[in-house]
């Protein structure tokens, strides 16, 4: 969202959750239930990000969750909350890996039951808590104890001013930093999500610059998606996007950690277009990080449950295709319409649909539907124009 891959390069959320990455297939962490293992996205997920909560003492501006102090009050219960891990195992070997997003995951009194209820089922869990004062070295210990795989926290700016402006309280910045100290001593990975946006994109280089001395496994940065508080912030232009992946790769090639991004699939084909430039056949592309996160999109590798229980494909795609109270996740995600069409991205509307990348992008499904009002439109943030003919629709008999 952990870990957000998120994800070299799909989520989420657009505050203080965005783990695993949700454009790359491999998070800096790994567990017994075999995360790395080849898998078909039609049937089984990559990742699912679970909002444990609304909850959360933030008020970030770009908040998809548009969080609140108290929890919603239908938010799942710990019984329901059990029947979600039953329903996880039911996608078999290789079981998805669990990030625990919110609000704030935190705000969940039972959180470190539910965590040791999934790690006994042999569910993998990350988890993206917020940088408040409740978490603490103690809780980061905690954490470590009941067997979580990574650590996600969001880091905005390169100083305190721009980053606690975007997550509307003063101190989150100097807490972050003191987190990402404290896991680092801890040894728990630590995946760092960076808002790319109209606001945050020229201080983006300078939070590289802060982050190179930690102990840090991945950098994700998330291309902001207008929905929830987001809609206050301006997303990056499409060439100013095409200009920022283009660094992104630049930076990868040396950075002591791995760069990624988050609802930017474009970044593949910008990541393939500029190895093709330097000679790099297909075997050399194939083994890049860039790969590790072909064909992942939102409602293909991904899949969100909310705090009220709602299936959707992604926590920035807010489409519910059934709610894990009536229904089974497994079964919601192999066969609803919803879900049976985004895992055909042949049956993408505009470009999306019939570009020659469409298997490996696809485009951000997410920002498809915030732009256009289908899940299945054209991604405008990739200015790629495809080398194929469109299809030609029928003629009319009229």
């Amino acid at each position: 969202m952990v870990m957000p891959h998120q994800p070299a390069a799909d989520r989420g959320k657009a505050s203080t959750e965005r783990p695993v990455d949700e454009q790359a297939a491999k998070p800096a962490h790994g567990h017994a239930g075999g995360h790395h293992a080849p898998r078909d996205y039609s049937q089984t997920p990559l990742n699912i990000y679970w909002e444990m909560t609304q909850a959360c003492a933030l008020a970030c501006r770009h908040c998809r969750a548009e969080a609140m102090p108290q929890p919603h009050p239908d938010q799942l219960s710990f019984p329901e909350s059990l029947q979600l891990l039953d329903q996880i195992l039911e996608f078999g070997q290789p079981l998805p890996q669990l990030i625990l997003t919110g609000g704030d995951p935190l705000e969940r009194p039972d959180l470190f039951t539910l965590i040791d209820a999934a790690r006994e089922r042999g569910i993998g869990v990350s988890i993206t808590p917020a940088a408040t004062a409740a978490l603490t070295q103690d809780v980061l210990a905690r954490l470590r104890d009941h067997g979580i795989d990574g650590l996600g926290l969001s880091l905005d700016g390169s100083r305190a001013a721009p980053h606690d402006a975007i997550r509307g309280v003063p101190g989150t910045f100097a807490r972050t930093m003191q987190a990402v100290e404290w896991a680092g001593e801890l040894g728990i990975p630590i995946q760092i999500n960076t808002l790319a946006a109209a606001e945050t994109a020229a201080d983006i280089p300078a939070i590289y610059e802060l982050l190179r001395p930690h102990r840090i496994a991945r950098w994700s940065l998330f291309f902001l998606i207008s929905v929830g508080r987001g809609k206050v912030l301006q997303p990056l232009s499409a060439d100013q996007a095409e200009g920022l992946m283009a660094w992104i790769f630049e930076t990868s090639r040396n950075s002591p950690f791995l760069v990624a991004t988050t609802e930017a699939p474009s970044y593949r084909r910008v990541a393939i277009e500029m190895m093709r430039s330097e000679g790099a056949g297909g075997d050399a592309i194939r083994k890049s990080g860039v790969a590790r996160g072909f064909g992942i999109r939102d409602g293909h590798g991904i899949v969100f449950v909310s705090n009220t229980g709602e299936i959707c494909p992604a926590g920035f795609l807010p489409l519910s295709a059934g709610n894990i109270r009536t229904q089974r996740l497994a079964d919601v995600y192999r066969n609803a319409p919803l879900f049976d069409r985004l895992h055909d991205s042949s049956s993408f509307e505009g470009r999306c649909g019939y570009c020659e990348y469409h298997a490996l992008c696809g485009g951000s499904r997410a920002r498809a539907y915030e732009a256009t009002g289908s899940a299945f439109g054209t991604d405008p943030l990739c200015l790629y124009e495809p080398s194929v003919t469109p299809p030609q629709k029928p003629a009319s008999d009229g």
